[in-house]
């Protein structure tokens, strides 16, 4: 039996964003997200953006992410990033059913104990 579409959904890349981020946040080894200038001036405003530090292009069903990010002093830098890589494109691909073919992680620093 066919399911009948009743309607379409959207996701917007700000939703996809905070989920990237959320996920590579949760990977052991990352000291917190980077963001540019104006992410640090907003942040200071007391005003908390979840998507600090990345960035989403989706075309056509597909999600190409960009996450800035630090890693905590000790860690892997090449082990933090391809579990950042994993664990993000498969949180986006399980919550939004969108397609991740691409997860580029730039580290920009490294802190004690953020």
């Amino acid at each position: 039996m066919e399911k009948k579409k009743i309607g379409e959904v959207k996701i917007a890349s700000d939703v996809v964003a905070v989920i990237a981020a959320i996920a590579a946040a949760e990977v052991e080894g990352v000291g917190s997200m980077a963001g540019n200038i104006t992410n640090e001036f907003i942040s200071r405003l007391g005003r908390k953006n979840l998507s600090k530090g990345v960035r989403v292009n989706m075309e056509e069903g597909l999600v190409h992410v960009d996450i800035m990010l630090n890693v905590k002093y000790g860690y892997s830098i090449r082990d933090v990033s391809e579990q950042v890589q994993n664990r993000v494109s498969q949180q986006i691909e399980t919550m939004t059913g969108l397609i991740v073919p691409k997860v580029d992680v730039r580290v920009a620093g490294v802190g004690l104990g953020e």
